[in-house]
């Protein structure tokens, strides 16, 4: 069960509604127009002082003269459009490298309102601050670029036709940030997600969670939950799950509601059988309807465990891009098609790097069966020392799993990855365990660390793996150093009594590019790779769990340089630009044909103790 803990008033929004697809609300995606704006002058004046609220030339104000006398220097109209959701890099060519200020503007008309009805404004994700205003009136800002926000509209704020909504968007990388300067991904800018109005009741439903108790057994399963209601209030409510009969009045007391339900004849959710049941909440007047699978995840020795039964995860990493489109990937068809491609490849498991997905993609696992490693961008080096930035991190995955929480398919929350061994940073790290831990202790919470080879030996001792319920590592043995025939002489030594999975392992490939084995960047060495790794994860200990290859796709980079195989991406995709296959896609494949054949009906091989 997820436990709930305050809301940090980090960047002045409102508590976040849950389940948004499930509420009354109108779209406002689409065709937005725009002010691309370096220099911020539709925020500060030439002073660099913020622009008072009132002021005529601040971009969030109207941008129509009021007389033929009157001095306008901005101005939005459809010669410059974007769509959202979107990102502005794949839209224009003059922004595909663009770090700053872009102002999005769109006019809509106000939906019917009830009397006693609230109206919130909801983004899915805007990257990486935004500044919310409404008919010249300011709504309040957030940052972070992959987690959902939202704010209530003040009553008489909304006008019946031509709302005039502004919203400053700036990605620029700040040292002090979620994530920080450096990164190995592309900086997609813009209003990226969903953006929707939505209505509620006066008092309703804020946040809900239904899950599978954790100490529920076969004999007989039992769902455990709880409602927060915005509004204290007395009355009564109904939790159902018309499928399985039951319908369990809740008596309410006060803004909280914990509730148990049997649930006799349940199937568990699982890859196999990704079954999931309509349940619906009602209180008062807000009724709230949402599919929900359920399971059990948990770590019991070296194994992990799913509905009690030992698992091991045939993983892959994904970044949230279209690299056949170059842009972010966002919505239901794109879910669809990434994780179609996981699924060719006999993954039961994907891990969604660096930073929470969008909603879509979540869900669409749920259905399709297809377990999720999520994580917060806390990546490389940021800075640990901070208070602030600690805040901003517990932010994140505050909303990521308040977002979340309802999704069988996510059975691991991840805080960071490849975090260099500091105290300071082994602090920051294991708040964020317990933070974690704290909110849902319903799944697993890990974190992607490093291995280090002392003498030829792999050696997983960081102190992080202390906290983590399962020790996860990225190695690239034969990529990053030595060949990959050093896969064969490998012994591994783990500090930590507790699961083993390779959270990363990859080689580059420019497909097309054929050589022998020994040739670098060709499909032949990085086919070779996959080889020896996956020799060598037939040797690994009694504890290994499972791995998460980089990456399904290749992706864009401005790190990745080389003019020859590069060219500004990273290509360790086992799909290529074109969303064709690379030989190591096969290799890999033929390893999860293997193991999905013999988990659990007999030894994989018999493995040396190292």
């Amino acid at each position: 069960m997820v436990l709930l803990l305050p809301i940090l008033d980090l960047h002045a929004q409102d508590a976040l509604i849950n389940n948004i697809y499930g509420r009354a609300r109108q779209s406002l995606n689409g065709t937005w127009q725009y002010i691309i704006d370096p220099y911020e002058t539709g925020y500060y004046n030439y002073r660099w002082q913020e622009r008072d609220e009132k002021d005529r030339e601040a971009y969030w104000n109207s941008d129509v003269p009021e007389n033929k006398t009157d001095r306008k220097e901005h101005g939005y109209n459809d010669q410059y459009t974007l769509n959202v959701p979107g990102d502005w890099n794949s839209q224009k060519p003059e922004l595909l490298y663009y770090e700053g200020t872009v102002w999005y503007k769109r006019s809509f008309d106000t939906p019917m309102v009830g009397r006693n009805e609230k109206v919130f404004l909801h983004f899915g994700a805007v990257n990486y601050r935004a500044d919310v205003y409404l008919n010249g009136k300011k709504l309040g800002a957030h940052k972070g670029g992959f987690t959902p926000f939202n704010f209530q509209i003040p009553k008489g704020m909304l006008r019946e036709k031509e709302n005039f909504l502004v919203i400053k968007v700036d990605n620029k990388r700040f040292k002090d940030e979620i994530p920080t300067i450096n990164t190995d991904w592309w900086n997609y800018g813009g209003i990226t997600r969903d953006v929707h109005l939505v209505r509620v009741p006066s008092t309703f439903i804020q946040d809900y969670v239904v899950s599978l108790k954790h100490d529920s057994n076969v004999k007989q399963h039992t769902a455990e939950g709880w409602i927060v209601m915005s509004g204290a209030r007395t009355g009564e409510g109904v939790v159902e799950i018309p499928e399985l009969k039951i319908k369990q009045p809740l008596k309410i007391q006060g803004d909280t509601i914990r509730f148990e339900v049997k649930l006799p004849g349940v199937k568990l959710w699982s890859p196999t059988t990704p079954k999931r049941y309509d349940v619906v909440i009602t209180v008062g007047e807000d009724v709230v309807k949402e599919k929900i699978g359920f399971r059990k995840i948990q770590v019991v020795g070296k194994q992990v465990l799913l509905n009690d039964k030992p698992l091991f995860m045939r993983g892959i990493c994904i970044h949230e891009e279209i690299p056949e489109q170059v842009r972010r990937a966002n919505g239901v068809s794109d879910a669809v098609q990434l994780l179609n491609k996981a699924k060719a490849l006999h993954a039961n498991m994907v891990r969604l790097a660096h930073y929470p997905h969008n909603e879509k993609m979540v869900q669409v696992a749920d259905s399709m069966g297809i377990l999720v490693w999520s994580e917060i961008p806390v990546y490389w080096t940021i800075d640990f020392t901070s208070a602030a930035v600690l805040d901003k991190a517990k932010q994140q995955l505050q909303d990521m799993i308040t977002r979340d929480k309802n999704r069988a398919s996510v059975i691991i929350w991840s805080v960071g990855n490849e975090t260099p061994v500091t105290p300071e940073r082994t602090r920051f790290m294991s708040t964020l365990v317990k933070f974690a831990k704290a909110m849902d202790y319903s799944r697993l919470v890990s974190a992607a660390l490093e291995v280090h080879n002392v003498n030829g030996i792999q050696m997983i001792d960081d102190p992080l793996g202390e906290f983590t319920d399962i020790v996860s590592v990225n190695e690239y043995l034969g990529w990053y150093g030595g060949l990959p025939s050093d896969c064969r002489t490998a012994q591994w030594q783990v500090k930590y009594d507790k699961p083993l999975f390779i959270s990363e392992t990859g080689a580059e490939a420019l497909a097309g590019f054929h050589g022998d084995s020994l040739t670098r960047w060709s499909e032949e060495y990085q086919a070779w790779y996959y080889r020896e790794q996956v020799n060598m994860m037939k040797r690994m200990p009694d504890n290994f769990v499972g791995l998460s290859p980089w990456i399904l796709n290749d992706f864009r980079s401005p790190r990745r340089n080389n003019p020859v195989y590069q060219e500004g991406w990273n290509n360790k995709g086992l799909y290529d630009h074109e969303g064709k296959r690379k030989q190591a896609f096969y290799v890999l494949k033929d390893y999860y044909d293997f193991v999905e054949k013999n988990w659990q009906t007999k030894p994989l091989v018999k493995r040396k103790k190292n």
